[in-house]
C-alpha cells in the first residue's frame, strides 16, 4: 500500500447522496402537509387523499421496475442525473394542477422519476465505499429522508400561510436543479476521479481480493432480472423491503394527520412534534450505521454476523410503539418520543438491509437488486394504503373512532420489523459463507 497521504473524498461524495436523499423526500412528503388545506380549498376526503397516495405509490413501484436496471446501465453520474431532473421537474409541475385526477397523473410521474434515487444512492456506495465502511455511509445518505421530513414540516407551513400552496411545490422542486449542479461539478467513478488518493483508491477497491469468483465477483458477466430473481439472497431483500417499508411511508404520509386527529391540532402547530419525529430518527440512521462497523472493527465479527445482529436490535426497538395512544393519554410529547424511536430504529434497519446488497451482489448489480427490493417494498406500501389505511380509515373516521385505526397501524408497524428478520434469516441462513454464491 503507498505510503501516501490518504484523501477522504468518498466522504464528500457521501454528501452530495445525502442532500438528493433530503431533497427526494422534500418533494414526496410536501403533500402530507397540504392534507387538510386540500380538505378545505379542494374538498378533498380522505379517500381522495390516499387515492393520490396509492398512485405515487404504483408509479414508485413501476418505476423501480426498470430505474436500477437502467442506471446500472448508465452508470451512477447520468442516471442519477436524470432521475433527480425528471422528479424536480414532476414536483414543480404539482403546482399546475388543482384536481385529485391531476395531482394523480403528476404524483405519477413524480413516483417513476423518484424511483431512481435508491438505486442510484446503493450503486454510488458500492463504487466508494469498502464493505466495512457501507453501512455508515448508507446510513449518512439515508439520514437525508430524515432531514427532508424535518424541513418539510418547518417550512412547508410558512410557505403556504404566506404564498399559497402552489409555492410549496415550486420552490421545492427547484432544490433538485441545484443540487445536479454540484453533481455534474463533484462527482465521476473513482478510478477516474483526480481528488482521490492512490491511498485511498486502494481502501475503496480493498474488498476485491476476497470475493474472486463469488456472487460480489465484479469480473462476472451481467445478471438479468430473471437470474436475479433465482438467488434467495435477492428474495431475503426483496421480502425485508415488503414488510418493511410501508411503514415508513405510513409516517410519510399520516403522522401529521395522526397529530391533527389525536390531538385536535392546527397544521402549524403539527409541524413541530412531526419535526421532533424525524429529528429522533435522524439519530437512529446514522448510529444504526455505526454499530455494524463497531462490530466489524472492535469485536472481528464477520459482516454478514455484524449486519444481522445489528438489524434484530434495530427490530426490537420498534416495539414500544405499540403503547403510543396509551402514553399519549398522559402528553402527546410521549407519544412523540415511541413514534421517534421506532422511526429511529426503522432508519438503522433501513441502512443496512440497503448494505446487505452490496454485501451480496457484484457492483454491477446493486442498482438492479436494489431496484427489484425497491419495488418490493413499494408494493407492500400499495397494499397496506388499498387495503387497510384507505379503507380502514375512512371506515373509523365515519363513526369517529379514529383512534381504533391508529391503534391497529401502530400494531402492524411493532410486528413487522422482526417478522422480516426472521423470514431473512431463514431464506439466507446463519453463517456468513452461505450468502457467497460460487
Amino acid at each position: 500500500m503507498t505510503s501516501e497521504k490518504m484523501s477522504k473524498y468518498r466522504w464528500a461524495i457521501c454528501s452530495l447522496l445525502f442532500f438528493a436523499t433530503t431533497i427526494n423526500y422534500i418533494d414526496r412528503s410536501v403533500i402530507s402537509f397540504l392534507k387538510s388545506t386540500f380538505t378545505e380549498n379542494l374538498h378533498w376526503t380522505d379517500g381522495d387523499y390516499a387515492n393520490v397516495e396509492i398512485i405515487f405509490k404504483i408509479f414508485y413501484a413501476l418505476g423501480l421496475l426498470g430505474a436500477g436496471h437502467l442506471i446500472d446501465k448508465l452508470g451512477t453520474k447520468i442516471g442519477y442525473a436524470l432521475a433527480t431532473f425528471l422528479w424536480s421537474l414532476a414536483g414543480i409541475a404539482t403546482a399546475l394542477v388543482n384536481t385529485v385526477g391531476g395531482f394523480q397523473i403528476v404524483r405519477g410521474a413524480l413516483g417513476v422519476a423518484e424511483a431512481g434515487n435508491f438505486p442510484a444512492a446503493i450503486k454510488t456506495v458500492a463504487e466508494w465505499f469498502p464493505k466495512k465502511e457501507r453501512a455508515l455511509a448508507t446510513g449518512i445518505f439515508n439520514s437525508g429522508a430524515n432531514i427532508g421530513a424535518i424541513i418539510t414540516p418547518l417550512t412547508v407551513p410558512f410557505i403556504v400561510a404566506n404564498w399559497g400552496w402552489q409555492w410549496a411545490f415550486i420552490l421545492t422542486g427547484l432544490l433538485g436543479f441545484v443540487w445536479l449542479i454540484f453533481w455534474f461539478i463533484l462527482y465521476e467513478i473513482p478510478r477516474k476521479h483526480k481528488q482521490i488518493s492512490a491511498a485511498e483508491l486502494h481502501l475503496i477497491e480493498s474488498d476485491k481480493d476476497e470475493e474472486k469468483g463469488s456472487v460480489a465477483d465484479d469480473t462476472l458477466p451481467k445478471m438479468s432480472w430473471s437470474k436475479l430473481l433465482g438467488f434467495k439472497q435477492t428474495w431475503a431483500f426483496a421480502i425485508g423491503k415488503l414488510l418493511t417499508d410501508p411503514i415508513w411511508w405510513f409516517y410519510i404520509f399520516w403522522l401529521p394527520d395522526f397529530f391533527e386527529s389525536m390531538y385536535h391540532m392546527k397544521i402549524t402547530a403539527a409541524s413541530w412534534p412531526v419535526a421532533t419525529v424525524y429529528l429522533i430518527s435522524t439519530v437512529g440512521s446514522v448510529a444504526g450505521g455505526w454499530l455494524p462497523m463497531f462490530f466489524i472493527n472492535s469485536l472481528k465479527w464477520p459482516v454478514y454476523k455484524a449486519r444481522k445482529t445489528a438489524m434484530l436490535i434495530y427490530a426490537f426497538c420498534v416495539l414500544p410503539i405499540f403503547f403510543t395512544l396509551l402514553l399519549g393519554q398522559v402528553s402527546y410529547w410521549l407519544a412523540v418520543m415511541v413514534i421517534g424511536l421506532a422511526a429511529a430504529a426503522h432508519q438503522a434497519w433501513s441502512a443496512n438491509i440497503y448494505t446487505t446488497v452490496s454485501d451480496m451482489f457484484p457492483k454491477n448489480a446493486t442498482g438492479s437488486v436494489t431496484g427489484i427490493g425497491g419495488m418490493f417494498g413499494a408494493v407492500g406500501g400499495i397494499v397496506l394504503s388499498l387495503f387497510v389505511q384507505k379503507n380502514m380509515f375512512v371506515y373509523y373516521r365515519s363513526i369517529h373512532k379514529i383512534e381504533t385505526a391508529y391503534y391497529i397501524m401502530f400494531i402492524v408497524c411493532g410486528l413487522a420489523y422482526l417478522s422480516a428478520w426472521l423470514i431473512m434469516h431463514f431464506l439466507i441462513g446463519k453463517k456468513h459463507k452461505q450468502v457467497i454464491i460460487r
